[in-house]
């Protein structure tokens, strides 16, 4: 695209806020954020460096997306910058996108919170607290009664679910309500979602001032929290809602750059105490440049800011190595009411100093995944998921499913899974690699693929876990390490790497965090099963065996009909009743 073909198409877009794409056929070349469309793109005539140039001459088209506001615009483009990973965006990697609600385009639309909207769907957002938008969502699903569930669970059903039970859902899949009446419904909620803060507040209201009548009070109490969360939800971004000064947590984050790789370290200081770190990885295409087309440390830290305080609550301020160069940045940050310091001396600089520090130590990290995939023939090993099954002669069976980015622990992606109870591991890990590869395969887990797995174990636990990645087509390689001898277990062969190879120390810390969160999980769960049903009045050992042998879990005997725990033997109606009663 020449100069004339951007000016010519800048000239057809409105003077309002919103993102635009640089693409060449299918390919997003680069995300852009701008108060003013037309301005912005106009600006790609003169591209401001030799990349930007090149960026510019591959692309064949330019897609744009307005936004209500400018913060939306923001929030959109970390979005699409996080989905696309366009070349010529330092891109956080391996890091969430922000929240939006989508209400689907089926005959009975249902409501949920995604990162990934369906192209079909009415899509509302982005929007920058995961937490309003679920109250916000889940008091619209109280009051107007629309669907939550998945396709499979409407699907074919006979009765209503719990949701229907709950109040939550008014049960179109067997028409307790009509299919009329129930898109009336639908329609109200879309018009909250665009802006009619009353079509939620006012029933809120009037239920909360009659629960306060009727002495209600604790009900009264979390009726008027989620007003104000409705009512200030579509006010998001719109004023400071704090103000600077008591700044009881602050982030503080340092830069290192090497080639087109970028570690960001964040420190968490709350009341005045270091509390939590990290580190994260960016890429910065032209971040070694010679030619002056450096990013730098200050695009670095923007691309930063936006792209990872995505359903994480902001600090109250935020401590930085050097100003970052982004205004609309900026202009959000104190829309927020964030401090933004770049200190120069004293205890903020020592922090400043030590996040640098901490930054420049993952370079080592990556070195260690790099000899790891050198070891395994793979072309990356930066990311790894590790897994473990844990349980008690086949009692409270469960799964551990953990992440490691760049050689660290990222808990923000730690999952787990109750397993059928049974005594076979080999079928224990099997059922967790399905569990994980049916999410992946149909979308349905929000991380990005792994570049290696890891399974706790020998080669009956690979060969489980590999049949299952098999079954449901999951293409990610898979090892195993071995505990008694630390041997790494390929399909192909065995590895008995020094005791002292950096890359096998990765392998121990992930297999030993994926043990460490198994057993920590079974533990709960065990207890879980010990006091909530011997707590129920005519459930003994034996009947609670029956019920978890029969269900194979707590949670399913939760789920169960009155019906269906009748079926199992000992179990009279006024147990049932208990049952369903206590859980």
């Amino acid at each position: 695209m020449n100069a004339d073909g951007v000016r010519e198409r800048a000239g057809s877009l409105p003077r309002e806020p919103g993102v635009y794409q640089f693409r060449a056929g299918e390919t997003t070349l680069y995300v852009g954020k701008a108060v003013d469309l037309r301005d912005r793109v106009r600006s790609y005539a003169d591209p401001r460096s030799a990349r930007i140039g090149r960026m510019v001459d591959r692309a064949d088209d330019i897609e744009i997306a307005v936004t209500d506001t400018e913060t939306q615009a923001l929030l959109l483009e970390a979005n699409l910058i996080k989905r696309h990973q366009p070349r010529y965006n330092v891109r956080l990697k391996d890091d969430k996108s922000y929240p939006m609600v989508q209400v689907t385009d089926h005959d009975a639309p249902r409501i949920e919170v995604t990162r990934d909207p369906d192209e079909s769907a009415t899509v509302f957002g982005p929007y920058t607290s995961k937490r309003q938008v679920e109250t916000v969502v889940k008091a619209l699903r109280e009051t107007y009664g629309i669907r939550g569930c998945s396709d499979h669970k409407y699907a074919g059903r006979d009765r209503p679910c719990l949701d229907y039970e709950m109040g939550l859902c008014t049960a179109p899949c067997t028409r307790e309500i009509d299919l009329a009446s129930y898109r009336e419904d639908v329609t109200a909620v879309e018009r909250f979602l665009e802006g009619e803060t009353g079509i939620l507040a006012d029933p809120l209201r009037r239920e909360m001032e009659a629960a306060a009548e009727a002495q209600q009070f604790e009900r009264a109490a979390n009726l008027r929290d989620r007003l104000e969360t409705v009512d200030a939800f579509h006010g998001e971004g719109g004023e400071a809602v704090q103000s600077v000064g008591d700044e009881r947590a602050v982030d503080v984050l340092g830069v290192a750059i090497e080639g087109e790789d970028a570690t960001v370290a964040r420190l968490r200081a709350e009341d005045g105490k270091l509390v939590d770190r990290d580190r994260h990885t960016l890429e910065a295409p032209g971040s070694a440049g010679a030619t002056g087309e450096d990013e730098g440390v200050a695009s670095v830290l923007a691309a930063f800011i936006v792209q990872y305080y995505a359903e994480r609550d902001l600090p109250d301020a935020l401590l930085l190595p050097e100003r970052h160069d982004d205004e609309e940045v900026a202009s959000w940050l104190a829309t927020e009411g964030i401090a933004v310091r770049v200190p120069g001396a004293g205890r903020e600089a020592k922090l400043v100093d030590l996040a640098l520090k901490n930054a420049r130590r993952n370079v080592g990290r990556r070195d260690e995944c790099s000899m790891l995939a050198d070891a395994l023939e793979l072309d990356t090993a930066r990311r790894i998921e590790g897994f473990d099954v844990s349980h008690a002669q086949g009692t409270a069976a469960v799964g551990s499913n953990v992440t490691f980015v760049d050689g660290s622990a990222e808990k923000a992606y730690y999952r787990r899974k109750k397993l059928t109870d049974q005594n076979d591991d080999y079928d224990n890990m099997r059922a967790l690699l399905e569990w994980r590869a049916t999410r992946a395969v149909e979308g349905r887990d929000d991380r990005p693929d792994p570049d290696l797995l890891l399974i706790d174990g020998g080669e009956g636990q690979l060969e489980a876990a590999r049949d299952a990645l098999a079954d449901v087509g999951w293409d990610v390689p898979a090892v195993a390490l071995a505990k008694a001898e630390e041997r790494v277990i390929t399909p192909r062969r065995t590895f008995s790497w020094p005791s002292d190879a950096p890359h096998l120390h990765l392998l121990q810390r992930v297999r030993d965090e994926a043990h460490r969160f198994a057993v920590q999980y079974h533990q709960t769960v065990r207890d879980e099963v010990k006091t909530v049903l011997d707590d129920v009045d005519g459930v003994g050992p034996e009947t609670r065996k029956r019920l978890l042998g029969r269900f194979g879990s707590v949670e399913n005997v939760r789920e169960a009909s009155l019906e269906d725990l009748r079926s199992v033997e000992g179990i009279g109606e006024k147990t049932a009743e208990t049952i369903k009663s206590r859980l």
